[in-house]
């Protein structure tokens, strides 16, 4: 007779409250020191109880098997509260046509357009700084995201104002989603400020995208902009009555606040984490710069750049290896399931780490370093790295549903760090500790630096 081991529980629960406290006190150590009890490892918060995956090949089979592994949990129900069935929260029954849907939208052709964008507002940020100024770089590269997004979507289409309104709403929902995730009901229907912002917030923005979709209906020309691609997009595989070949004005309208929360929260954290790495250690801004200098020549940075910022690439990988914004993410079990050589019942929460994976001195060497040398150069294609073991290094997820945004966000990524490179030196500010703060991204808080030019372009 054959009898399935149980998973093995975490040490530390106490009664009632289960492993919170150290959750809450340091959720990122907490995770980094289940490895050692085992490849899957049971915590507990309360009444509510996950399975964490700490292996990479473990957590390669929950990302390829999307059927079993189905997106669930109490982070991605909150995220459905706000961006309804967008591609990132949708089920895998929905997930297959509105992928097909929506990849024309990121198609290699539409990503000049999109480059242009992303340069042009980080021109028109970092035009603002001030040569030994102090920039709260988060901030700054949040409206540098935001405007990027908002600009590729709607093609310029909201007025300052709106757009305002539109970032403010974005950010009330953003920290309310990790706060709501741990909110009992019915705990998030009272009327308290929080929950009245929450929904006051969420009806203006779905209100405002709904009038934008409308306008662009009855304009009936393509803009060039995301959603323009979303209102032509076809499936002449899937055009009837139960899966229409087309995206309905909600499914649109889901898709683009998906892309905003996407879009925005997550490149805006790797870029600030990005600036904070190479402000402390000032041999790797020297070579960014060089690379910078010789690629640019003093100009901002455009897509046919992209293969000779190698540097840069590289610096940005680090990044996502030490900070991935995507740091915990759950899924949750359709069927019973055998993981590991254990039995899941159906139900099952499942919670798997690029932070925790990223950080496992077995996979990353002194994986708390800074090295972007980690990664083979453009002149060295051939070297091994630790890296190349599938499930080792997943911060866009993995299989089907891998971020349908990944090359978008890369590219942002490396022509905003290059051309701030070619203008600019980052500098701490003394006595301004930076720690991460997870949420539903592991952005870092207020992160001061001190900006210096470096007269191309400053």
């Amino acid at each position: 007779m054959n009898v399935t081991p149980p998973v093995t529980t975490a040490p530390g629960a106490v009664p009632v409250l289960g492993h919170a406290v150290p959750l809450l006190r340091d959720p990122l150590r907490f995770l980094s020191s289940l490895p050692a009890h085992g490849d899957l490892v049971r915590i507990r918060v309360g009444p509510f109880a996950a399975v964490v995956v700490c292996d990479p090949d473990l957590t390669r089979q929950v990302l390829l098997d999307d059927r079993t592994f189905d997106k669930g949990g109490p982070v991605y129900d909150r995220v459905r509260e706000v961006a309804g069935d967008g591609l990132a929260s949708c089920p895998h029954s929905r997930h297959r046509r509105q992928r097909r849907l929506l990849q024309p939208s990121f198609h290699p052709a539409r990503m000049p357009g999109y480059a242009r964008e992303m340069t042009r507002q980080t021109e028109a940020v970092t035009g603002g700084w001030r040569d030994g100024g102090i920039v709260d770089v988060r901030t700054a590269m949040a409206t540098i995201t935001a405007r990027t997004v908002v600009a590729t979507m709607f093609t310029g289409r909201l007025s300052p104002a709106a757009l305002h309104t539109v970032l403010e709403d974005f950010h009330t929902l953003i920290l309310a989603i990790s706060r709501r995730a741990v909110m009992p009901p019915p705990v998030d229907r009272l009327p308290t400020p929080g929950n009245r912002r929450y929904r006051r917030a969420l009806a203006r923005l779905r209100g405002t995208v709904r009038l934008l979709i409308a306008g662009h209906r009855a304009d009936g020309t393509d803009h060039g902009d995301l959603l323009s691609t979303l209102i032509a997009a076809r499936d002449e595989d899937t055009d009837d009555r139960a899966h229409p070949g087309r995206l309905s004005d909600d499914e649109i309208a889901d898709q683009l606040i998906t892309f905003f929360m996407a879009g925005t929260d997550t490149t805006a954290s790797t870029l600030a984490w990005a600036l904070h790495l190479v402000s402390r250690h000032p041999e790797t801004q020297e070579r960014l710069q060089a690379e910078a200098d010789a690629v640019l020549g003093g100009r901002a940075a455009r897509l046919d750049d992209l293969p000779r910022l190698d540097l840069t690439g590289r610096v940005v990988q680090e990044t996502l290896r030490l900070y991935p914004p995507g740091w915990l993410l759950s899924r949750t079990t359709t069927t019973d399931a055998r993981l590991g050589g254990r039995l899941l019942p159906a139900g099952t929460t499942v919670l798997y780490s690029a932070y925790l994976l990223h950080h496992r001195p077995d996979l990353h060497p002194d994986p708390e370093r800074f090295d972007p040398g980690r990664w083979p150069s453009a002149a060295e294609p051939g070297r091994p790295t630790p890296h190349e073991r599938r499930g080792a290094f997943v911060p866009f997820g993995g299989g089907a549903r891998k971020c349908i945004g990944e090359a978008f966000g890369f590219t942002e990524a490396v022509l905003t760090l290059a051309s701030i490179a070619a203008a600019w030196r980052v500098e701490p500010v003394p006595g301004r500790p930076v720690r991460p703060v997870p949420g539903v991204t592991l952005r870092p808080g207020r992160l001061p630096l001190r900006t210096v030019g470096r007269g191309r372009g400053a």
